[in-house]
């Protein structure tokens, strides 16, 4: 079920908090054997919460939160060793929220090693597996949001994005991630990847859902209007040439969806498209560095291979780097601003590809073999860098692998891009789509809408 069924079914007295967290329980027990999506799950603690919640918008409803967030009398792991037996004293400021409007935390999900990597494969605790094909990864570093998403393990899960964590995984496992503005969404009580790139959003079922639980992050209220008419739509084509043939078809058949639906579209260019990415890089490098320093002198062995190796080339940067960066990043969001003024939204491919197999470390684009997380920076960097809102929306199949549609927003503005994703989710019905694993049944290819 979605966030806003739940708490409607509860709210209408068809479901009470402790039998909706129950149900979400079994399930868990059932099926998160195959994927791995949690790493904790909080199987007596939750029902008794469920009986005394708050009332609220998100009363009685069972979330997930990502493994970098603290919920109080947890370790929060980080997917590392490092970590793993880092109790919290108190709520994370995102989780107090959710709380307060009655929301109850089944458990923890699994994560990228420090939320530093894109496959959420860490060596301490596990891959988490893809709904979709067991052995396909669920992108990172929010993977186990993602997964438990996706394979109804919560009815929303909390997860991180510094520079793409949400939207990768929101999109290869078929489900709506909202990358909100940086600095929409406290990240007080989160292990920091980056202080400048971080924010925490939410991956559901739907528009309708991020929205719901954006508003209860944010404590604004967010009311989603039907309709798309007058939406002005920048289509970025370089990143539609870029990604993968059939992955763009799917992203531009969205598009076109749009378009029958009252919005206006239109091709644009995004200045320094191809130098964000490094952009971003001189400012995530050392932060994260700095971040991990005590750690790097006394526990480097303790890393695993990948996150070792990022941080120690964060480490070796020059300070000039960083400033650098923080400069470029003011002119690079100026220049951004000056294309909205022409448009509302920006459209892209959310990721080029579909997600590759566990393990896989080389993927190919157009016949171009390139390292795996090299291929995403293009698709996700442009964004993180000046801090923009993203709704990663299911916009179709691939050989029954999901892709997304990138809707790309103003600082701030939320509420257009998951405005636009609610009305493509009201005419098409790839959001509802549930993966295999949840009927037993063989794996297919899914045809595309006629």
């Amino acid at each position: 079920m979605s966030v806003a069924e739940v708490a409607r079914r509860i709210r209408d007295g068809e479901l009470s908090p402790r039998e909706a967290v129950e149900s979400y329980l079994q399930r868990i027990d059932q099926r998160d054997g195959s994927l791995n999506a949690y790493i904790a799950v909080r199987a007596e603690q939750a029902p008794a919460e469920a009986d005394r919640v708050p009332d609220g918008p998100l009363r009685g409803v069972p979330v997930a939160i990502k493994d970098v967030i603290d919920v109080a009398g947890m370790a929060t792991t980080a997917g590392s060793k490092i970590l793993a037996n880092d109790v919290a004293a108190r709520d994370a400021t995102c989780v107090e929220r959710l709380r307060q409007a009655g929301a109850v935390v089944l458990g923890k999900l699994n994560t990228h090693e420090f939320a530093f990597g894109a496959s959420t494969t860490s060596p301490h605790f596990g891959a988490a597996h893809n709904p979709w094909a067991l052995d396909r990864i669920c992108g990172g570093s929010s993977g186990g949001s993602g997964a438990a998403a996706a394979a109804d393990l919560a009815a929303g899960t909390l997860g991180t994005d510094t520079a793409g964590s949400i939207r990768i995984p929101a999109c290869f496992c078929g489900v709506t991630g909202l990358r909100p503005t940086t600095g929409r969404v406290p990240t007080a009580g989160v292990v920091p990847v980056s202080w400048s790139l971080d924010t925490v959003g939410p991956i559901a079922r739907s528009a309708e859902d991020c929205a719901l639980l954006l508003s209860v992050l944010t404590g604004e209220p967010l009311e989603l209007a039907e309709g798309v008419g007058g939406l002005r739509i920048g289509v970025v084509d370089e990143l539609f040439r870029r990604a993968d043939p059939t992955v763009a078809a799917r992203a531009a058949e969205a598009v076109e969806e749009l378009r029958g639906l009252g919005a206006t579209v239109e091709s644009v260019e995004v200045p320094l498209l191809e130098e964000a990415g490094t952009i971003n890089q001189l400012l995530m490098l050392p932060e994260a560095a700095e971040v991990h320093l005590p750690w790097l002198r006394t526990r480097l062995a303790d890393y695993g291979d990948d996150v070792r190796a990022r941080l120690l080339a964060g480490l070796l940067m020059p300070a000039t780097a960083h400033v650098t960066g923080l400069r470029a990043r003011r002119w690079y969001l100026g220049e951004l601003m000056k294309l909205f003024e022409r448009v509302d939204v920006l459209a892209a491919p959310e990721m080029p590809i579909v997600p590759p197999r566990i393990g896989d470390n080389e993927v190919e684009i157009n016949g171009e073999r390139m390292p795996y997380r090299l291929a995403l920076i293009p698709f996700n960097s442009p964004w993180s860098l000046p801090g923009l809102p993203v709704v990663s929306a299911p916009a179709g199949f691939v050989d029954g692998l999901p892709v997304g549609l990138a809707l790309v927003g103003r600082p701030r503005d939320e509420q257009t891009i998951l405005q636009a994703a609610h009305a493509f989710q009201r005419a098409t019905d790839w959001h509802e789509r549930r993966p295999p694993i949840l009927s037993g049944e063989k794996r297919e290819p899914i045809p595309g809408r006629g």
